[in-house]
């Protein structure tokens, strides 16, 4: 697919020294201001233009669950604009041994610029962010993933143009990655709907948050059993695996209860015939998708893991620069 000239730009915005733990601590403004300052980043990037409003600047990355996109992405965008990151495993900190999240805030705020966490429970980022004085990223938590969606939305915005009005069909568990989809697309004037099967539904309390915001910014937020009415004329299609980190145990009984929910080359009859296809990555082909999707000529997978090197470069410059 080709990429189109996004429009309506908006000026600068002064973020410096905020945290992003979830696109409902930002206007539309402020989520736009970021993506479009990715795309530049990303222009001057490939045009082999120097950006380093971080030199100096030093962001600790604390990881207590694997990644590859997130932590390749944060390490080689924080160098690239000219700042240092420093990977913190659960075992090389002791907030893994027992050291208090208020503790190890109030230290890392005097000798880093910024933090970002990678983890398992969503108390750990509020929690992080409520003792630091410094910004702190959510790189993803059991209730959010916000960078990802943020990356996500540029690669809409790339391809597409425009965000509001576009309709976002997700099918398959109603996990993090719904939450934050949910939120950021409220927000955007997108809208969403989201397919689950039935124990697996999105947090009931996000979907009313998500259809609160829904309400101001004109757009709608379905949830439903069906993954054909949710994928009904959509212009982007959206899955994730069936069993997330610290569900592996799971895998059996949930392949058993998303078989119906597996996006293929017959349920994406249903969305546009322009549809983008995306995927937050790991996939695991032949369960959520099929190879014909993943590798096919609407999906846009490697795009949207690029932009996770972009978006997060945009992030950290306009909440840790000068």
């Amino acid at each position: 697919m080709t990429q189109v000239q996004s429009t309506e730009k908006v000026q600068k915005i002064d973020l410096r020294g905020r945290d992003f733990i979830e696109f409902t601590d930002y206007t539309a403004e402020e989520i736009r201001y970021l993506l479009d300052l990715a795309i530049e980043i990303k222009g001057k990037q490939k045009n082999g233009v120097p950006f380093q409003p971080l030199k100096g600047k030093t962001i600790g990355l604390i990881f207590e669950k694997s990644s590859t996109r997130t932590r390749v992405s944060f390490e080689v965008g924080m160098f690239q604009l000219g700042g240092h990151a420093l990977f913190l495993s659960k075992n090389d900190i002791q907030l893994g041994r027992g050291e208090t999240t208020h503790d190890t805030a109030k230290v890392l705020s005097r000798y880093l610029d910024g933090i970002m966490i990678r983890t398992f429970g969503h108390h750990n980022v509020t929690e992080l962010a409520e003792h630091a004085d410094i910004p702190v990223i959510n790189g993803l938590s059991d209730a959010a993933h916000p960078c990802q969606v943020l990356a996500d939305f540029q690669t809409v915005l790339e391809h597409k143009g425009k965000l509001a009005g576009l309709k976002m069909a997700y099918v398959g568990d109603g996990n993090n990655m719904a939450h934050s989809l949910m939120l950021g697309a409220a927000k955007m004037g997108m809208h969403v709907a989201v397919a689950t099967p039935e124990g697996y539904e999105a947090d009931s309390a996000i979907v009313e948050q998500a259809r609160s915001i829904a309400q101001e910014s004109g757009s709608q937020v379905v949830v439903t059993y069906s993954a054909e009415e949710a994928v009904k004329d959509a212009d982007i299609v959206y899955t994730d695996v069936w069993a997330s980190m610290g569900f592996e145990e799971e895998q059996k009984i949930r392949e058993q209860a998303f078989a119906a929910y597996q996006v293929n080359e017959d349920s994406m009859k249903a969305a546009k015939p322009d549809y983008m296809f995306l995927h937050c990555l790991p996939a695991h082909r032949g369960e959520e998708v099929s190879a014909g999707v993943i590798d096919g000529p609407n999906s846009l997978i490697f795009d949207q893991a690029e932009n996770r090197l972009h978006a997060q470069k945009a992030l950290m410059a306009a909440l840790m620069s000068e």
